[in-house]
């Protein structure tokens, strides 16, 4: 074979793989199908209860039954926006802002701590004022954690079995963002943060033995972080027996638990609740799924669930059938995050788990929660759509 033939070939190689690529893999695979579909509709879903739990404090408060509601709308076209950048970007060209977003997400965690430019809400410093908006940097936290963790375990010069290449740095990392936002204070994403990271290096093959260990490490380090501040204490105990303390710390999740009971089988109908009116606390945001239980009953809340459930079975076989081991940890981490949330935040609104302030993916009313969530999901989709 000459030189000149040679030249060519390896000129022509990368191209004839990109266009079997392209001629093997459906652009529009039933996984992505099913997973586009269910985040809209959950989308949807959540622009409409907004309206619905805030409306009546909205015209209370502001004059306008619908200042929440034009501002999730808002949201929700720039979170389709991101959607739709990410899903058009080949998830392999993220791999070198891994490490940059990283660095963005820890600076801004520590601005929020200085005083003047963290902006304060029940007691905690979880958001930056930019003026024209505020932005909370701890969602952009779990984005950047992802998108490190699925980097460094993906390397093949840095396996698993190197301890300082890859676990120190990945503990170090996650705990340097724990101890952030717990000085905002925000358990509740710190502990999703740690957990997030633990389902990360299970699905990157860890050993049981030391995931074990590091399991029972953060159970023992999130029990002692509950136990440490009265207002957390109160909180578990709370979760216990809310009726302790049924005026205080037990009011959310009584309140919840009547909101739930009086939607029975099919709920009292769309905008009909009662624990919008000024009986349920934060209605539109970390309880909304109360308002939901309500107005559409146990059939729409089982809706809801079943629909967070089919998230997470297509996002764990994305994962599985990805073409290479950087998207299936980064479908895996994505789906773990979505999921993990969910699961906190439902069973905190059942009374199952201590309130922590977080919201519901796609459904509860936040700015920057909805933009990030639905940009790593475009990132999700892009893999689905590469997947065979």
């Amino acid at each position: 074979m000459s030189a000149l033939t040679e030249v060519r070939l390896a000129v022509a190689r990368p191209f004839q793989f990109r266009r079997t690529v392209r001629r093997g893999t459906p652009q529009r695979s039933f996984r992505f199908v099913v997973l586009l579909v269910v985040a809209l509709l959950l989308s949807l879903l959540g622009v409409v209860m907004v309206l619905s739990a805030s409306s009546v404090n909205d015209l209370r408060w502001y004059g306008d039954a619908w200042y929440h509601l034009k501002r999730q709308v808002l949201w929700f076209l720039l979170g389709i926006l991101a959607l739709s950048v990410t899903l058009r970007i080949d998830y392999h060209r993220l791999r070198p802002f891994a490490v940059p977003t990283l660095f963005v997400s820890v600076f801004c965690l520590i601005l929020v701590l200085i005083p003047g430019l963290g902006v304060k809400a029940n007691g905690s410093a979880r958001w930056l004022d930019l003026g024209i908006a505020t932005v909370q940097p701890s969602e952009l936290c779990k984005l950047a954690l992802v998108l490190y963790c699925a980097d460094l375990l993906s390397r093949r010069k840095r396996p698993l079995s190197e301890k300082k290449l890859t676990l120190y740095p990945i503990v170090a990392v996650t705990g340097l963002i724990g101890v952030l936002l717990m000085l905002e204070p925000d358990l509740g994403t710190s502990l999703i943060i740690g957990v997030v990271a633990l389902s990360m290096l299970f699905f990157a093959g860890l050993r049981l033995r030391i995931l074990t260990v590091l399991v029972g490490g953060g159970a023992i380090g999130a029990l002692g972080l509950t136990l440490s501040a009265g207002y957390r204490r109160k909180r578990l105990f709370g979760m216990l027996d809310p009726w302790t303390d049924p005026l205080n710390t037990g009011w959310q999740t009584i309140q919840a638990g009547v909101a739930i009971s009086n939607g029975g089988l099919f709920g009292i109908g769309l905008g009909a609740s009662r624990a919008k009116w000024g009986f349920l606390p934060f209605a539109h945001t970390d309880f909304i799924f109360a308002i939901v239980a309500e107005e559409f009953g146990l059939v729409g809340a089982g809706l809801v669930i079943i629909g967070f459930l089919i998230l997470g079975l297509v996002g764990l076989s994305t994962a599985l059938h990805a073409p290479d081991p950087f998207g299936r940890l980064l479908a895996a981490g994505i789906t773990a995050w979505i999921m993990i949330q969910a699961f906190v935040n439902i069973g905190a609104v059942l009374g199952r788990l201590p309130i922590t302030g977080v919201p519901l993916p796609f459904v509860s009313f936040g700015g920057t929660a909805l933009i990030v969530t639905m940009g790593a999901f475009g990132i999700l989709l892009n893999i689905a759509r590469q997947t065979p």
